[in-house]
């Protein structure tokens, strides 16, 4: 074998390897990101290029098991890993300094929105996708500020509520833009389940991943048949879910010009962290 060869061979798999460990950093991210209040599991997957694969695996298991097995991989270990052992972390990070933990998330989210812009418009761009990107935006505004108001619901932690838990994430991996935490912060279910999740409580755990596997395999093949017929029109209203999604997050409120510099740096953080994921790291035809 020449030179030339085993140069290209060792770039080949410098590049899987690369993508590899890319995947395994968007499932983390993914998988911890869905613990912060604002943000929903299923936009952090389109912005990483995983969502319609996603969709097509829990339509069709087997099959999409064999044809998405190597970029799932990662991506499941990764997520396995954010949801579970970081569950903790973002707990007490949301404590310290949320404005922070949510402006890392919004930089993660505004890195990769170049990315989705494109993927929207792959099949060409029309008045009707023009409607749909706003009309999505303006409801998913609207339901995204009526969530921050507060309100009491308070309930008794059970293996029922976490499986409510579960079903609501599981609603936040199939529909874009819709999130659970902070509907679970108002009914005070988010403090015990992070903790139940943080400590590998069985009785947290296994609840919460039944209800999220439960939505996913009845909702996803609804999802795909949205896809296949109308692209455009889908992906442009999730677009105009992420972009809500993101505006209504943006903290107001800062204890001074320290945290607001703070939250700056985690921001351009954020940016920087999903750019070289999306744009330099996972290898070209992934997405």
């Amino acid at each position: 074998m020449s030179m030339a060869h085993k140069e290209q061979g060792s770039t080949r798999g410098m590049k899987k390897a690369l993508g590899f460990f890319a995947r395994l950093l968007q499932g983390a991210v993914i998988g911890g990101g869905a613990i912060l209040p604002g943000i929903s599991g299923g936009v952090l997957s389109v912005v990483f290029g995983l969502y319609r694969p996603m969709m097509d695996f829990f339509a069709a298991p087997l099959k999409g098991f064999k044809k998405y097995w190597r970029l799932f991989l990662p991506v499941a270990i990764g997520w396995f890993a954010g949801f579970i052992l970081f569950a903790d972390v973002i707990a007490r990070l949301l404590a310290f300094q949320p404005n922070a933990a949510t402006w890392l998330f919004i930089g993660l989210i505004g890195g990769t929105l170049p990315s989705l812009f494109r993927e929207a418009g792959k099949e060409g761009r029309t008045k009707v996708s023009a409607i749909s990107l706003g009309l999505c935006f303006i409801l998913m505004l609207f339901l995204m500020l009526l969530t921050r108001m507060e309100f009491s619901a308070g309930v008794e932690p059970n293996v029922f509520w976490y499986l409510f838990c579960g079903v609501l994430w599981g609603l936040s991996l199939i529909v874009p833009g819709m999130t659970s935490s902070s509907i679970l912060m108002s009914m005070g279910l988010f403090e015990p389940m992070t903790a139940g999740l943080g400590s590998l409580d069985l009785q947290v755990v296994l609840p919460m991943l039944l209800g999220i596997l439960a939505v996913a395999a009845l909702l996803s093949r609804l999802v795909n048949r949205l896809f296949a017929r109308h692209y455009n029109a889908a992906f442009h209203g999730i677009l105009g879910i992420v972009l809500a999604t993101t505006i209504a997050i943006i903290p107001v409120r800062y204890a001074g010009w320290g945290e607001a510099a703070l939250c700056l740096a985690a921001c351009v953080l954020g940016f920087f962290i999903s750019w070289v994921l999306e744009e330099k790291l996972v290898p070209a035809g992934e997405n």
